[in-house]
């Protein structure tokens, strides 16, 4: 579904992508781990079009998207889920569902969709009219999701989903992606806490200093020293 391969992205003189190359199968979940500052980010931004590849190329379902401006490339299939929520802080929940919704002109499968996202996160419903900023840190993270979600992407893209949150949430949250995959969404998850990104995930790769050092089934790489010493704690 999605081919990332040989990019590289640079911040000026900083060279924070180097010929990273990414392949994710359709129905699947892939994930990419690695410390701060690896590039994790970096990548989800290149894919979505909000950070431009000096070199290499992206495509998806066969079309190459590199140089496709980010609301097109929301229109072909790719939603982002950002670092850190970034929710309209302003905006009521019920608006910012409306805003993931914002390419979409039939206001009955709009609403229908709406539906949809109350029905998986039922405290959302709860505070449809609440201004979102006002909401806790996991009721932002699945508002985040929703409004993801509300763009009907064929690919989720999900950066940090864990970040910030207790780890009842994480668990919830965790259980809620493995949920939107399971009902037809491929997801690529990048992701700090490698287990718990590991044990729900088909493939992985390990990025560091911008370059892929590993990649391997989800399984194989929870149990290889090498991650289990660098990411796993033990």
């Amino acid at each position: 579904m999605l081919a990332v391969k040989d990019i590289d992205v640079y911040y000026g003189a900083i060279h924070a992508l180097k010929k990273i190359s990414i392949n994710v199968e359709q129905g699947s979940i892939v994930t990419l781990i690695g410390a701060n500052g690896a590039g994790k980010s970096t990548t989800l931004k290149t894919i979505s079009g909000l950070s431009r590849p000096k070199s290499g190329s992206i495509t998806f379902k066969g079309e190459d998207i590199t140089r496709v401006i980010p609301e097109r490339i929301v229109d072909r299939g790719i939603s982002q889920v950002p670092e850190g929520r970034r929710i309209f802080a302003a905006m009521s929940v019920m608006e910012n569902l409306e805003m993931g919704a914002y390419l979409r002109k039939n206001k009955a499968d709009i609403n229908e969709d709406i539906e949809m996202v109350f029905t998986r996160f039922p405290r959302l419903k709860e505070r449809r009219k609440q201004t979102a900023g006002t909401l806790s840190g996991g009721e932002q993270q699945m508002l985040a999701i929703g409004r993801a979600l509300m763009a009907r992407p064929e690919l989720l893209l999900m950066d940090e989903p864990s970040m910030g949150l207790a780890p009842l949430l994480v668990k919830e949250i965790f259980k809620i992606i493995k949920d939107i995959n399971s009902q037809g969404t491929t997801i690529l998850l990048v992701e700090q806490n490698a287990k718990i990104a590991l044990s729900i995930a088909d493939y992985a790769y390990v990025i560091e200093t911008g370059e892929i050092v590993l990649q391997g089934s989800a399984r194989e790489l929870m149990h290889s020293e090498e991650v289990k010493k660098a990411y796993l704690g033990g």
